[in-house]
């Protein structure tokens, strides 16, 4: 069972603490204080007090988020959803319960990053050395994430509600039809979206999206070469060929990356990875020569506000160094 903090993303007691010290910075009388507390305690039920620590912990949000801002804010954030089986174990979930309660997690990190101000957020779903699992499991993930795709197009989604766009990236032909279908269903829902972008890396590994890259590539120049030859214009493409290859090669690091799954997106500023590994795991290797990897030694379900903001803090120390790699 997820705790009121887990849910909420906030701690209770720091919440609490925040509460009593606002009273007493506004002088408050004592008995006015035994008497907030009775109609807090007895005047309103579970929902309502529930609605006031969310208020307090999305005003206590948006004032960090405002020092935060100073800095610079990171523009893209992805995020290894590692830890779920063992989440689960540990705590003798039923099996596919532990994937539930990360997927909590992730709506309340996606809430965080949207509130922060960044606009790319990626997420690792599912690799395709996943489908090496056993049958069950994967037909019990790919039962999840369609229950969750769908959940992503309703009206009062966080999708929908920070106006995000949503792809799916990776090699979708190897998905079940009903989740392939479901994706695609997610994509075009959200076309018009244009605030922020949530990539779902799904049926995806890195090695994959850059054999594709070249694969497209390499198609793109051969089509060029049968147009041209089409149009008899033989001797010429000879001539532009051995003039190109004497400044560069035919196919160039800009056509690749054109032809990446990841095209939608810029590189990632900070890779996140729970369960304190440090290995990228097939996971946006071309694209993540210039980030900072944060690591904190928890488990994906586990991840809450805190995390969030030390990475970016560690961005924030690390930026002028991250952002030169970039440039050179």
């Amino acid at each position: 069972m997820v705790s009121i903090r887990e849910e909420m993303g906030f701690d209770v007691t720091g919440t609490l603490a925040l509460s009593i010290s606002i009273a007493i910075c506004c002088s408050v009388k004592s008995n006015r204080l035994q008497g907030i507390w009775a109609f807090w305690k007895f005047g309103m039920d579970v929902k309502q007090r529930t609605q006031i620590f969310e208020n307090l912990a999305s005003f206590a949000r948006k004032c960090i988020f405002g020092i935060l801002s100073v800095a610079a804010i990171p523009n893209h954030v992805a995020f290894i959803m590692d830890g779920n089986r063992r989440y689960s174990k540990q705590h003798n979930l039923i099996d596919g319960a532990g994937h539930r309660v990360g997927f909590s997690s992730l709506m309340s990190m996606l809430r965080y990053c949207y509130e922060l101000g960044v606009k790319y957020v990626t997420i690792y779903a599912f690799s395709i050395e996943n489908f090496k699992r056993s049958p069950e499991e994967v037909q019990s993930l790919m039962d999840l994430m369609e229950e969750k795709i769908e959940g992503l197009i309703k009206e009062e989604s966080i999708v929908n509600q920070y106006g995000v766009r949503v792809y799916f990236i990776g090699n979708l032909k190897l998905l079940s039809k009903p989740v392939r279908l479901a994706a695609e269903r997610a994509m075009d829902a959200t076309a018009k979206n244009s605030k922020a972008v949530l990539s779902i890396c799904i049926a995806y590994t890195s090695t994959d999206e850059i054999l594709h890259a070249v694969e497209e590539s390499c198609e793109e120049i051969w089509d060029k070469i049968e147009v041209l030859n089409d149009c008899g214009a033989r001797f010429g493409l000879i001539k532009l060929g051995n003039e190109r290859n004497q400044e560069k090669n035919v196919i160039d690091v800009s056509d690749i990356e054109r032809h990446m799954y990841m095209a939608v997106a810029p590189d990632p500023d900070i890779i996140i990875r729970t369960s304190g590994e440090t290995r990228l795991s097939n996971f946006l290797l071309w694209q993540s020569t210039s980030c900072l990897l944060y690591s904190p030694s928890i488990m994906w379900p586990e991840i809450g506000f805190r995390h969030l903001v030390q990475a970016v803090l560690d961005f924030q120390k690390h930026f002028y160094y991250l952002n030169k790699q970039k440039l050179t």
